[in-house]
Protein backbone atom coordinates (compact mmCIF):
# COMPACT_ATOMS: atom_id res chain seq x y z
CA UNK A 1 0.00 0.00 0.00
CA UNK A 2 0.85 3.56 -0.49
CA UNK A 3 2.96 4.81 2.95
CA UNK A 4 1.01 8.23 3.67
CA UNK A 5 2.96 10.32 5.98
CA UNK A 6 0.11 11.26 7.65
CA UNK A 7 -0.80 7.65 8.61
CA UNK A 8 3.03 6.79 9.53
CA UNK A 9 2.72 9.92 11.97
CA UNK A 10 -0.35 8.91 13.58
CA UNK A 11 0.39 4.99 13.77
CA UNK A 12 4.23 6.13 15.25
CA UNK A 13 3.40 8.94 17.61
CA UNK A 14 0.15 8.00 19.18
CA UNK A 15 1.29 4.53 19.91
CA UNK A 16 4.24 6.55 22.08
CA UNK A 17 1.71 9.14 23.50
CA UNK A 18 -0.70 6.53 24.64
CA UNK A 19 2.01 3.80 26.10
CA UNK A 20 3.35 6.74 28.13
CA UNK A 21 -0.18 7.51 29.47
CA UNK A 22 -0.31 3.35 30.46
CA UNK A 23 2.80 3.56 32.26
CA UNK A 24 1.87 6.25 34.24
CA UNK A 25 -1.68 5.81 34.86
CA UNK A 26 -0.38 2.63 36.49
CA UNK A 27 1.63 4.74 38.54
CA UNK A 28 5.26 3.31 37.55
CA UNK A 29 5.72 7.39 36.97
CA UNK A 30 3.92 9.12 39.24
CA UNK A 31 5.35 12.88 39.67
CA UNK A 32 3.45 15.75 41.07
CA UNK A 33 3.35 19.50 39.90
CA UNK A 34 5.69 21.36 37.42
CA UNK A 35 6.93 17.64 36.56
CA UNK A 36 3.71 16.13 36.03
CA UNK A 37 2.57 18.70 33.86
CA UNK A 38 5.66 18.20 31.81
CA UNK A 39 4.95 14.57 31.49
CA UNK A 40 1.57 14.82 30.39
CA UNK A 41 2.07 17.32 28.16
CA UNK A 42 4.78 15.14 26.26
CA UNK A 43 1.94 12.15 26.31
CA UNK A 44 -0.42 14.40 24.78
CA UNK A 45 1.19 15.99 22.29
CA UNK A 46 2.38 12.45 20.59
CA UNK A 47 -1.38 11.29 21.42
CA UNK A 48 -3.48 13.46 20.34
CA UNK A 49 -0.87 14.91 17.79
CA UNK A 50 -0.81 11.54 16.04
CA UNK A 51 -4.58 11.70 15.89
CA UNK A 52 -5.02 14.88 14.53
CA UNK A 53 -2.29 13.26 11.80
CA UNK A 54 -4.52 10.76 10.87
CA UNK A 55 -7.64 12.80 9.96
CA UNK A 56 -5.06 14.48 7.28
CA UNK A 57 -5.56 11.28 5.32
CA UNK A 58 -9.35 11.50 5.08
CA UNK A 59 -10.62 12.66 2.08
CA UNK A 60 -13.37 14.52 3.93
CA UNK A 61 -11.66 15.91 7.23
CA UNK A 62 -14.34 17.84 8.32
CA UNK A 63 -16.46 14.73 8.43
CA UNK A 64 -14.48 12.82 10.81
CA UNK A 65 -16.74 13.46 13.73
CA UNK A 66 -19.10 11.00 12.04
CA UNK A 67 -16.44 8.53 12.58
CA UNK A 68 -18.39 8.27 16.45
CA UNK A 69 -21.50 6.76 14.85
CA UNK A 70 -20.29 3.34 13.76
CA UNK A 71 -18.91 2.11 16.83
CA UNK A 72 -20.99 -1.26 16.46
CA UNK A 73 -19.07 -2.48 13.28
CA UNK A 74 -16.02 -0.09 12.86
CA UNK A 75 -12.79 -0.38 14.51
CA UNK A 76 -12.25 3.45 13.03
CA UNK A 77 -14.93 4.42 15.27
CA UNK A 78 -13.85 2.42 18.07
CA UNK A 79 -10.67 4.44 18.28
CA UNK A 80 -12.26 7.85 17.98
CA UNK A 81 -14.13 6.66 21.12
CA UNK A 82 -11.33 4.69 22.95
CA UNK A 83 -8.75 7.60 22.60
CA UNK A 84 -11.12 10.19 24.07
CA UNK A 85 -12.39 8.42 26.76
CA UNK A 86 -8.43 8.20 27.75
CA UNK A 87 -7.69 11.14 26.92
CA UNK A 88 -10.67 12.65 29.27
CA UNK A 89 -9.74 9.92 32.42
CA UNK A 90 -5.92 10.69 32.27
CA UNK A 91 -6.79 14.34 32.15
CA UNK A 92 -8.59 13.51 35.29
CA UNK A 93 -5.82 11.98 36.88
CA UNK A 94 -3.46 14.44 35.77
CA UNK A 95 -5.30 17.16 37.50
CA UNK A 96 -4.57 15.12 40.73
CA UNK A 97 -0.92 14.48 40.13
CA UNK A 98 -0.48 18.82 39.11
CA UNK A 99 -2.98 20.74 41.31
CA UNK A 100 -3.14 18.68 44.20
CA UNK A 101 0.23 16.41 44.40
CA UNK A 102 -2.31 13.06 44.85
CA UNK A 103 -2.41 10.27 42.93
CA UNK A 104 -6.09 8.84 42.19
CA UNK A 105 -5.68 5.20 42.02
CA UNK A 106 -9.21 4.70 40.31
CA UNK A 107 -9.05 7.46 37.11
CA UNK A 108 -5.26 6.07 36.60
CA UNK A 109 -5.91 2.58 36.40
CA UNK A 110 -9.16 2.74 34.00
CA UNK A 111 -6.78 5.55 31.74
CA UNK A 112 -4.30 2.90 31.93
CA UNK A 113 -6.54 0.45 30.26
CA UNK A 114 -8.36 3.14 28.14
CA UNK A 115 -4.90 3.60 26.70
CA UNK A 116 -3.98 0.07 25.89
CA UNK A 117 -7.33 -0.53 24.48
CA UNK A 118 -6.89 2.56 22.06
CA UNK A 119 -4.15 1.22 20.84
CA UNK A 120 -5.25 -2.12 20.48
CA UNK A 121 -8.47 -0.71 18.35
CA UNK A 122 -5.71 1.31 16.10
CA UNK A 123 -4.09 -2.40 15.24
CA UNK A 124 -7.47 -4.24 14.54
CA UNK A 125 -8.02 -1.13 12.01
CA UNK A 126 -5.30 -2.75 9.87
CA UNK A 127 -5.54 -6.79 11.16
CA UNK A 128 -9.24 -7.14 10.25
CA UNK A 129 -8.51 -6.36 6.58
CA UNK A 130 -8.76 -9.95 4.36
CA UNK A 131 -7.63 -7.40 1.92
CA UNK A 132 -4.02 -7.21 3.02
CA UNK A 133 -2.76 -11.12 4.07
CA UNK A 134 0.36 -9.29 5.51
CA UNK A 135 -1.52 -7.53 8.04
CA UNK A 136 -4.53 -9.76 8.67
CA UNK A 137 -2.51 -12.04 11.66
CA UNK A 138 -1.80 -11.71 14.99
CA UNK A 139 1.46 -10.71 14.92
CA UNK A 140 0.05 -7.23 13.69
CA UNK A 141 -1.55 -6.39 17.26
CA UNK A 142 1.06 -7.86 18.76
CA UNK A 143 3.58 -5.45 17.33
CA UNK A 144 1.40 -2.29 18.38
CA UNK A 145 1.21 -3.06 21.77
CA UNK A 146 4.61 -4.21 21.79
CA UNK A 147 6.05 -1.00 20.41
CA UNK A 148 3.89 1.13 22.29
CA UNK A 149 4.26 -1.04 25.95
CA UNK A 150 8.70 -0.52 24.89
CA UNK A 151 8.56 3.16 23.57
CA UNK A 152 6.62 4.31 26.67
CA UNK A 153 8.53 2.68 29.64
CA UNK A 154 11.31 4.35 27.52
CA UNK A 155 9.86 7.68 27.46
CA UNK A 156 8.71 7.06 31.23
CA UNK A 157 12.31 6.97 32.27
CA UNK A 158 11.63 3.01 33.18
CA UNK A 159 15.17 1.74 32.54
CA UNK A 160 14.41 -2.12 33.36
CA UNK A 161 10.86 -2.53 32.18
CA UNK A 162 12.42 -0.97 28.69
CA UNK A 163 15.46 -3.32 28.75
CA UNK A 164 13.03 -6.15 28.45
CA UNK A 165 10.07 -4.75 26.47
CA UNK A 166 12.50 -3.10 24.26
CA UNK A 167 13.68 -6.63 22.73
CA UNK A 168 10.57 -8.20 22.66
CA UNK A 169 8.33 -5.52 20.71
CA UNK A 170 11.71 -6.34 18.24
CA UNK A 171 11.22 -9.80 18.37
CA UNK A 172 7.67 -8.94 17.79
CA UNK A 173 8.39 -6.86 14.64
CA UNK A 174 10.59 -9.81 13.58
CA UNK A 175 7.46 -12.22 13.35
CA UNK A 176 5.30 -9.81 12.09
CA UNK A 177 8.25 -9.75 8.71
CA UNK A 178 8.20 -13.28 8.82
CA UNK A 179 4.71 -14.34 8.83
CA UNK A 180 4.07 -11.44 6.50
CA UNK A 181 6.72 -12.23 3.64
CA UNK A 182 4.38 -15.63 3.23
CA UNK A 183 1.00 -14.65 3.88
CA UNK A 184 0.03 -13.35 -0.13
CA UNK A 185 0.90 -16.70 -0.80
CA UNK A 186 -0.71 -18.16 2.06
CA UNK A 187 -4.10 -16.58 1.52
CA UNK A 188 -4.16 -18.53 -2.11
CA UNK A 189 -5.10 -15.20 -3.80
CA UNK A 190 -3.86 -15.14 -7.29
CA UNK A 191 -4.39 -13.33 -10.82
CA UNK A 192 -6.20 -16.17 -11.84
CA UNK A 193 -8.97 -15.79 -8.73
CA UNK A 194 -8.78 -11.94 -9.07
CA UNK A 195 -10.06 -12.04 -12.38
CA UNK A 196 -12.30 -14.70 -12.32
CA UNK A 197 -10.92 -16.45 -14.80
CA UNK A 198 -9.42 -19.28 -13.47
CA UNK A 199 -11.54 -21.89 -14.98
CA UNK A 200 -10.40 -21.41 -18.37
CA UNK A 201 -6.56 -22.20 -18.23
CA UNK A 202 -3.45 -19.80 -17.52
CA UNK A 203 -3.62 -16.73 -16.42
CA UNK A 204 -1.20 -14.01 -16.94
CA UNK A 205 -1.48 -10.23 -17.23
CA UNK A 206 -1.37 -8.68 -20.79
CA UNK A 207 -2.25 -4.80 -20.72
CA UNK A 208 -3.44 -2.88 -17.59
CA UNK A 209 -7.11 -2.71 -17.17
CA UNK A 210 -6.80 0.82 -18.31
CA UNK A 211 -3.96 3.05 -19.78
CA UNK A 212 -4.00 6.07 -17.09
CA UNK A 213 -3.63 5.37 -13.19
CA UNK A 214 -6.97 5.71 -10.76
CA UNK A 215 -7.27 5.92 -6.75
CA UNK A 216 -6.73 1.95 -6.34
CA UNK A 217 -3.31 1.86 -7.86
CA UNK A 218 -2.55 4.99 -5.99
CA UNK A 219 -3.44 3.91 -2.44
CA UNK A 220 -3.34 0.33 -2.40
CA UNK A 221 -0.26 -1.15 -5.04
CA UNK A 222 3.21 -0.37 -4.11
CA UNK A 223 6.15 -1.95 -4.80
CA UNK A 224 9.22 -1.53 -3.02
CA UNK A 225 12.49 -2.99 -4.06
CA UNK A 226 13.80 -5.84 -2.17
CA UNK A 227 17.58 -4.62 -1.37
CA UNK A 228 15.50 -1.04 -0.17
CA UNK A 229 13.41 -3.64 1.73
CA UNK A 230 16.55 -4.70 3.51
CA UNK A 231 18.48 -1.77 4.47
CA UNK A 232 15.08 -0.60 5.97
CA UNK A 233 14.69 -3.80 7.85
CA UNK A 234 18.08 -3.20 9.49
CA UNK A 235 17.88 0.18 10.30
CA UNK A 236 14.53 -0.49 12.11
CA UNK A 237 15.64 -2.66 14.44
CA UNK A 238 18.67 -2.09 15.09
CA UNK A 239 17.58 1.90 15.31
CA UNK A 240 14.72 1.49 17.30
CA UNK A 241 15.32 -1.40 19.43
CA UNK A 242 18.73 -2.92 19.56
CA UNK A 243 20.79 0.13 19.83
CA UNK A 244 18.57 1.99 22.79
CA UNK A 245 18.57 -1.57 24.72
CA UNK A 246 22.71 -1.40 24.46
CA UNK A 247 22.65 2.55 25.52
CA UNK A 248 20.62 1.86 28.57
CA UNK A 249 22.65 -1.18 30.00
CA UNK A 250 25.77 0.94 29.28
CA UNK A 251 24.43 3.08 32.38
CA UNK A 252 21.40 5.45 32.67
CA UNK A 253 21.75 9.29 32.25
CA UNK A 254 19.32 12.06 30.83
CA UNK A 255 21.71 12.64 27.42
CA UNK A 256 22.08 8.82 26.96
CA UNK A 257 18.02 8.09 27.22
CA UNK A 258 17.22 11.33 24.94
CA UNK A 259 19.79 9.30 22.33
CA UNK A 260 18.05 6.01 23.02
CA UNK A 261 14.91 7.81 22.57
CA UNK A 262 15.60 9.36 19.51
CA UNK A 263 17.09 6.10 17.52
CA UNK A 264 13.93 4.41 18.80
CA UNK A 265 11.75 6.83 17.22
CA UNK A 266 14.06 7.00 13.73
CA UNK A 267 13.27 2.73 14.05
CA UNK A 268 9.85 2.92 14.88
CA UNK A 269 9.21 5.49 11.54
CA UNK A 270 11.01 2.84 9.44
CA UNK A 271 9.20 0.10 10.61
CA UNK A 272 5.86 2.10 10.01
CA UNK A 273 7.27 2.95 6.48
CA UNK A 274 7.62 -0.63 5.73
CA UNK A 275 4.15 -1.69 7.15
CA UNK A 276 2.48 0.07 4.65
CA UNK A 277 4.59 -0.05 1.85
CA UNK A 278 5.45 -3.72 1.99
CA UNK A 279 1.61 -4.49 2.74
CA UNK A 280 0.40 -5.99 -0.85
CA UNK A 281 -3.42 -5.95 -1.02
CA UNK A 282 -5.26 -7.97 -3.15
CA UNK A 283 -6.38 -5.50 -5.95
CA UNK A 284 -2.77 -5.42 -7.30
CA UNK A 285 -2.81 -8.76 -8.63
CA UNK A 286 -6.18 -7.28 -10.81
CA UNK A 287 -3.40 -4.89 -12.56
CA UNK A 288 -0.49 -7.60 -12.61
CA UNK A 289 1.74 -5.93 -10.13
CA UNK A 290 2.18 -8.75 -7.79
Amino acid sequence: MHPAPSVIIFTSLSGLGFGLLFWMGLGFLAPTGWVAFAFFTIAYLLAVGGLLASTFHLGHPERALKAFTQWRTSWLSREAWASVLALVTMALYGAGLVFFANRWAVPGYLGAALSLATVTTTAMIYTQMRTVPRWHNATTPAMYLSFSLAGGALLAGQVTLATWLLPIAGVALVAHWVVGDKALARSGTTLASATGLGDRGTVRSFEPPHTGTNYLLREFVHVVGRKHSLTLRVIALLSGFVLPVLILLAGFSHALAAVAVLLHLVGVFASRWLFFAEAEHVVGLYYGKR
